[in-house]
Formats: C-alpha cells, sequence, structure tokens
C-alpha cells in the first residue's frame, strides 16, 4: 500500500481471503503511519532519468522547512528592440512570434494600424499583414525587403502575408503564430507551419513553408472549427509526446451558428493535439491548479527548451478596472478617453503577463501574481494590449558578459499609440522563473522518492556572500545514506546555473543511480532554480 495512491477494489475481490489480508495490512500501515508520525511509508518513487527539473510547480516539492517557499521571479526590463514604424505597420501590430533557428532569430508578427480620435476608432488605413523579422543575437533586428506583397506601389517591404494572397481560402494574416516544425518525420516542404484564422467558413487553416517566408495552405478547408480565435492562436511539436498540440482562444460559453462563432462568457483557452497537423482532437479547455476564473487574452504555450517537457505558457491576463482617480492618474489619460469614445474597454481595460506550467499539456499551475506585471507608469504602458508576451522565448548572450547566457522575452509597448507600436526586450537567468528561497534564518526542502541516471548532480543556484546550499542524499523512507550525509557535503555558494554538487571533495553519485532516493536541501540566503542529474565529463 502506498500512501497518497488511490486504490480501487471490486466489491466482489473483498470475498478473496488474500485480498482480505493485504486490505488489513494496508489499513494497519495508514493507522500507524498516522499514530506515528515518525514512521514513514515510502511512497512510488518519481524517476527522472536525466531530465533537468525546475521548482515551477510542486512536483519536487515534499516538504518545505523554515523559511523555504516558492518566489515567483519577474524578468529584467531591457530596450526596446522593434519599433513598427513601417507605413505597413502601426499602432496595432503585435502577437509575435519568435524562435532561433540555426544562426538566426526569426519573428514574425502582425502589422496594423489604428487610429483613435474624438470621432471613434479608424482601422482602414491599411489591411492587417504578417510581416517577418530577423536578428543575429536576438537583440538586433532587421526587417528584409522580400519582395513578396506590393504596398503603396512598391515590393520593397517585410510582408509575408496579405489578403486575398490565396483566393481559395479566406485567411487572415494579422493572427499569425509560425514555428519550426522539429518532428523527424516531416517533409521538407513543411518545414515551417502555422495555423491561421479563417472567417466563412469560421475556423484555422493550416499553413507550411519551406522556407519560413513563402507559405501556402495545406488544404482549403478549416482544420479546427470550434472556437472565437480572435486572437493568437498557435501549434507545435512536442518533442515528449510525439504529437502536435494546438492552443486557440475561445469563449467558455461561446456557441457555432453556422460559419459565425457567438461568443458568451469568460475569455478562456482550449487545446487539441494531432498526428498530421490536419485532424485534431479530442478538444479540452484548459484547467487549473488554485487560481480564479481570470479572462486570459493569449496563451503562448510550448515546450521549454532547457526541458522540454515542460509546458511552459505566458497568457496574457486581461482586465477592466473601471474609471476611478487611480485610472485618471495613468499615463495618457487624453488617448484613454479617445479610446473609450469607441468602446468603453478599450480606455479603462488593462493588461499583463502571466506564467503557468503543465506536465501534461491541460493542466496547468498557473501563478496567480503578475509574471510581467505594467512595470514604472512611463508612455505607452499600463494600457489595453500592453505586455502581451510573445510566442516563444529564447536564449541570447548576456549585454553584461558575452560568455554568459540568459533567456530573452518580448513583449508589446505602446499599443494603439502613434506612430506605432514597439517590442521590448526582458532577460531571465535560465531557468529563473521560480526558486525555493529561504533567507538568513534558513529553510530546507525535502522531495518525494526519486530515482535517476547519470553520476553527478547540478544544481542552477543563487546565494549571498554568506549564504550556502547543502544535498544530503537520503534513502526513500529518509534515513541519510553513508558518504552522502549533510556532514559530508561540501558547502555551495555563488551564482551560477551549473553548479556541482560533491560530498567531501568527490561528486560521483554512480552507486546511487537508478535507486529510491531522497534529495535533502538545506539552505541559507539561497535561491534554487533546478536540478539536473546528469552524466560526468571526467
Amino acid at each position: 500500500m502506498l500512501l497518497g495512491k488511490r486504490v480501487f477494489i471490486r466489491r466482489n475481490s473483498l470475498k478473496s481471503p488474500v485480498t482480505k489480508l493485504l486490505l488489513t495490512v494496508s489499513l494497519t500501515l495508514i493507522f500507524l503511519a498516522a499514530l506515528a508520525p515518525g514512521i514513514m511509508v515510502a511512497a512510488e518513487p518519481i524517476e527522472l532519468e536525466n531530465r533537468r527539473e525546475l521548482f515551477i510547480d510542486d512536483f519536487l516539492i515534499g516538504e518545505l522547512k523554515g523559511t523555504a517557499e516558492q518566489e515567483l521571479h519577474q524578468p529584467e526590463i531591457q530596450e526596446i528592440v522593434l519599433k513598427h514604424d513601417a507605413p505597413w505597420e502601426g499602432s496595432g501590430s503585435g502577437y509575435h512570434s519568435i524562435f532561433k533557428d540555426g544562426d538566426i532569430y526569426r519573428m514574425y508578427y502582425k502589422a496594423w494600424h489604428l487610429e483613435v480620435t474624438d470621432k471613434g476608432l479608424n482601422t482602414g488605413k491599411h489591411p492587417l499583414y504578417c510581416c517577418y523579422a530577423e536578428s543575429r543575437d536576438g537583440i538586433h533586428w532587421e526587417k528584409p525587403n522580400l519582395g513578396i506583397c506590393e504596398f503603396n506601389g512598391s515590393k520593397e517591404n517585410n510582408i509575408i502575408l496579405y489578403p486575398g494572397q490565396f483566393p481559395e481560402v479566406n485567411a487572415d494574416p494579422g493572427h499569425p503564430a509560425i514555428f519550426k516544425d522539429t518532428n523527424p518525420d516531416c517533409p521538407p516542404e513543411s518545414r515551417y507551419k502555422a495555423i491561421i484564422r479563417s472567417s466563412k467558413p469560421h475556423g484555422l487553416l493550416a499553413f507550411h513553408s519551406a522556407d519560413g517566408i513563402h507559405f501556402e495552405p495545406m488544404q482549403n478547408e478549416p482544420v479546427i472549427t470550434e472556437g472565437a480565435f480572435d486572437s493568437q492562436n498557435l501549434a507545435f511539436w512536442d518533442t515528449e509526446a510525439n504529437v502536435y498540440r494546438a492552443y486557440w482562444r475561445v469563449f467558455t460559453g461561446g456557441v457555432t451558428d453556422g460559419d459565425n462563432w457567438k461568443p458568451s462568457g469568460d475569455r478562456a483557452i482550449r487545446t487539441a493535439t494531432s498526428k498530421d497537423f490536419l485532424n485534431w482532437g479530442p478538444f479540452e479547455d484548459l484547467t487549473y491548479e488554485d487560481s480564479p476564473s481570470e479572462e486570459l487574452y493569449t496563451n503562448q504555450i510550448k515546450p521549454y527548451d532547457r526541458a522540454p517537457h515542460l509546458l511552459l505558457g505566458f497568457p496574457a491576463r486581461y482586465v477592466e478596472r473601471g474609471w476611478s482617480p487611480a485610472m485618471e492618474q495613468l499615463p495618457e489619460t487624453e488617448q484613454r478617453h479617445l479610446r473609450s469614445k469607441s468602446s468603453d474597454r478599450y480606455g479603462m481595460a488593462l493588461s499583463e503577463g502571466l506564467l503557468m506550467a503543465s506536465r501534461n499539456g491541460t493542466h496547468f499551475k498557473r501563478w496567480n501574481e503578475a509574471f510581467l506585471p505594467p512595470g514604472r507608469e512611463r508612455k505607452g504602458t499600463w494600457q489595453y494590449g500592453h505586455q502581451y508576451i510573445g510566442w516563444h522565448l529564447v536564449e541570447t548572450k548576456s549585454t553584461v558578459d558575452d560568455s554568459l547566457s540568459e533567456l530573452s522575452l518580448y513583449s508589446t509597448e505602446s499599443y494603439w499609440t502613434e506612430p506605432g507600436s514597439e517590442v521590448r526586450r526582458y532577460s531571465l537567468r535560465p531557468d529563473g522563473f521560480v526558486s525555493i528561497s529561504a533567507d538568513r534564518e534558513g529553510g530546507e526542502l525535502l522531495t518525494p522518492p526519486i530515482t535517476f541516471t547519470g553520476t553527478e548532480l547540478s544544481l542552477n543556484l543563487a546565494t549571498s556572500a554568506v549564504g550556502s546550499v547543502q544535498v544530503e542524499m537520503q534513502d526513500a523512507n529518509g534515513k541519510p545514506l553513508s558518504g552522502f550525509s549533510l556532514q559530508e557535503c561540501d558547502v555551495l555558494f555563488g551564482d551560477s546555473i551549473d553548479k556541482t554538487v560533491s560530498w567531501k571533495g568527490s561528486s560521483d553519485l554512480g552507486t546511487l543511480s537508478s535507486q529510491p532516493v531522497r534529495l535533502r536541501f538545506v539552505m541559507n540566503d539561497a535561491d534554487l532554480y533546478s536540478l539536473h542529474f546528469r552524466k560526468s565529463d571526467k
């Protein structure tokens, strides 16, 4: 009998003497555990193998003591990396897709312009386009002239998708989410893909490309039809599950009426999987752990490169705060009132970035605190459309020391502000979303029983000059293992994404590989971001 496991027994099987005996023993163990907390009954060990594990959820948290707790970390603000100031772009540009492709970084985005005057909102200056930019470092971006779409008599622009480009489908190029397909069976002509919304018929169309620039539909009919789709709808290849996953916008009470979608309820996220990118199902709405019902405008879900079994999402939380003295004191009050002449929510709505994580693609741990809040009040901030995080984060060189790496994420700023919206970069340490943190009074983390492969343990941690981290290896029942006790562990301190744990000078864990163990972390003024059992290079 394993504590924490649900056991189902057929009623007739209780007549079996063997079953009765097993049930009696199991109940006795539970009773003894309840009476004697010091008696520990081992749970089924978690098989880590050699995966990197983050503390972004409670997967590896068995017990926290002292001041140890999970702490959400917010990215650091960096520079504006792209301005949507070309005549075919504008104040409504957004929905960025970013990924590293070999030696270059690729960015795709909606190009649109909205003019807000005392007469209301004008969106007719030019149609919605999908544009392309690229970079060698993820910081300095260029808009190449691609010669695909004519705009004001010239094809010298970076537009790759435009209305009417494919007469056989009614594709909306203004809601792009383009990715590189890592499916090993993907044919070369389909190496880059996207799902793009369509009206009449209502749904999402499948597109593909050989070079990431020249796209065409894979078929003329939508591949997904149940949803609102009025956001950045996305899909990708999940290397862990060997399926394509799609995530898109719905309203919780929305229904399809012919070619039209009738929204009702809250803005939410729906998902499905596919083996071929064309046939999708079953459809499921995302569920969340200990999170209130909130309106989520985007989802930005994708596997995390350093730990691809984890799906990380950066949805935009949308909230209408209403008019108040505090709202009147936010930046660009006049512009805010002009927006409200079109729709009151355009002036009083606010948005910010959240963080969520999943291990199965449907149930997410969503952090209720803001991951990317609006920040210091300044022009172009604290408004509807602000802090929509691009899909997805990428690894870049640090601007402080190019020998170090950091995570870069990109967010929309100056949305609906003349002359055009902007893209700001934010940075974060690798794995630096959430840490187990302890102050000077100290704290401890005890993991559930695990098994691992590899010969040494690497930690991503940061301490103060007086801080420390030590690790004790225990058996599955919590008894310290000889040679790996806390007293034998060499004290760790510093700030590194790759600190090797050692006991009396030796980091070799080969004798413990594949055996059930618990890890006890004793911390003082320190943050622990991730752990990784790996094979030693020695």
